[in-house]
């Protein structure tokens, strides 16, 4: 009785061994999310404050609050495009084209900016203030709250900007991906606070 023997030839690529730290997601990208959640948080109770008003109050919003919708539609669509331009900018870093990347951001911000400014405008054109109505001021403060938040993010573009124009820091590829991410996170999140403002202020039917 013979014995037959099988050689077999190494793999001509071996396995590479797993390195938890390669899957581990950034601390940066967790600390944001975490971040973001309590952000949730916070804006949910101004939108329950807001209901909240609404519900108690007669007559909403009151005869001498007029909102401009179409104007601020426009606005909203301007923000909504900006979450598209955004995510271009977060794959060109990944592919490390730092051009396409600096061009997609720079189009972010300018749509964030071209939104701030036509909030500023729809600002000077109110008939009404801070202080007229419980509507007046729920409007001010929800709608400043949003636009400080925009503020922040159109900030945080010009940071990152001028950091990947900086040729002491290796910028681009998975070494700044995250940092990137991030921006884009809270950039989206932004603005889909704005479109939940929206609804709730100017498209919710009001109360007579």
């Amino acid at each position: 009785m013979t014995a037959i023997s099988a050689t077999t030839s190494p793999p001509a690529h071996p396995a590479k061994p797993l390195q938890p730290g390669d899957y581990r997601p950034a601390l940066v990208n967790v600390g944001t999310i975490v971040w973001l959640a309590s952000e949730l948080m916070f804006f949910s109770g101004l939108f329950a404050a807001f209901l909240t008003l609404r519900a108690a109050t007669p007559v909403w919003p009151p005869f001498h609050d007029k909102v401009d919708i179409p104007t601020v539609g426009v606005a909203t669509i301007v923000l909504v495009a900006s979450s598209g331009t955004m995510q271009l900018a977060v794959r060109e870093v990944h592919r490390g084209n730092l051009a396409a990347f600096r061009a997609w951001l720079a189009f972010t911000w300018a749509l964030g900016a071209v939104f701030e400014g036509m909030q500023v405008v729809d600002y000077m054109t109110r008939n009404f203030s801070l202080q007229q109505s419980a509507y007046s001021g729920a409007f001010y403060v929800l709608t400043g709250i949003h636009f400080l938040h925009v503020l922040g993010g159109l900030a945080a573009m010009v940071f990152m900007y001028l950091r990947s124009t900086n040729r002491r820091i290796r910028f681009g590829g998975h070494r700044s991906a995250p940092h990137v991410e991030m921006l884009s996170y809270y950039w989206h999140f932004v603005d889909v606070v704005w479109i939940a403002l929206y609804a709730m202020i100017f498209l919710l039917p009001g109360t007579r």
